[in-house]
């Protein structure tokens, strides 16, 4: 029997307004709404989403090239292209990947996108937060073994949750991984009266609540892991293994992001 998605496109989805900043077509008049607002803000975000999603696969290039070959996409979002397991796999033919997310728009469309493509490959429906669930999963299991090294992608999702929270949340995946494991995490901050403007907006769209994480707090979600070079910082700016931070324009805000080992 074919499980019918229930949902209300009224209602906008914070997955439906990051696919319309990148350029997708898997979204509604509300999500526009909502992303047409932020734009009047902050016109950047075009640019600073989008230059998420290619650390991310930078990231995840990088990873799969030190012979990591399981990854779990957290709060993994509606597909792009290219998707984590294609990015993997072009640096790691085989590679595992577990995609988790509670949206049942996003569950839809990742489950249809896989159907034909399912080798290896989980879409796991459930709130991020709820570690044991999401790691117990026997989807997940049938392609993830935990006893060996994995990468979690936490990419645009730590600063849903206060400096507390997001360290937490860290800590408690990265304790059940093995030695050996990678963390690629990536959040927006800002500073200055335009970034207050932004998330008081954002704040005041329905979504869950938003918060601005400083350099320092961003910094204390890697406690207990080998930074990978050339460190945290600018997405612009990292190139995953190489010594020194590349040159980049400044701009106060901006999408701050690294790589953690266990």
């Amino acid at each position: 029997m074919t499980q019918v998605t229930v949902f209300d496109p009224r209602t906008p989805s914070i997955a439906r307004v990051y696919d319309y900043l990148l350029g997708g077509k898997d979204n509604f008049a509300a999500d526009r709404e909502v992303a047409e607002r932020l734009l009047a803000v902050y016109p950047p975000i075009v640019e600073t989403v989008p230059e998420s999603r290619r650390f991310v696969e930078r990231a995840v290039t990088w990873v799969a090239g030190q012979g990591i070959t399981q990854f779990i996409d957290l709060g993994a979002g509606l597909p792009t292209a290219p998707n984590t397991h294609v990015t993997a796999r072009q640096a790691s033919p085989g590679a595992a990947v577990a995609y988790v997310d509670n949206d049942p728009v996003v569950i839809s469309h990742l489950t249809a996108l896989l159907a034909h493509h399912s080798d290896r490959v989980a879409v796991i429906s459930d709130d991020l937060h709820d570690r044991d669930a999401i790691l117990g999963a026997a989807g997940l299991r049938a392609v993830i073994d935990l006893g060996q090294p994995v990468c979690v992608i936490m990419g645009m999702i730590l600063h849903f949750d206060t400096a507390d929270a997001a360290a937490s949340l860290v800590k408690q995946y990265m304790s059940a991984v093995a030695p050996g494991s990678y963390l690629i995490a990536t959040i927006a901050s800002g500073k200055g009266a335009r970034a207050a403007e932004f998330y008081q907006t954002y704040n005041a769209s329905g979504f869950a609540a938003m918060y601005n994480h400083s350099s320092a707090e961003f910094a204390s979600f890697f406690d207990g892991m080998q930074i990978m070079p050339p460190g945290l910082g600018d997405t612009r700016r990292i190139r995953p293994g190489w010594s020194k931070f590349t040159a980049a324009p400044k701009r106060p805000d901006r999408i701050v992001a690294g790589i953690g080992r266990v």
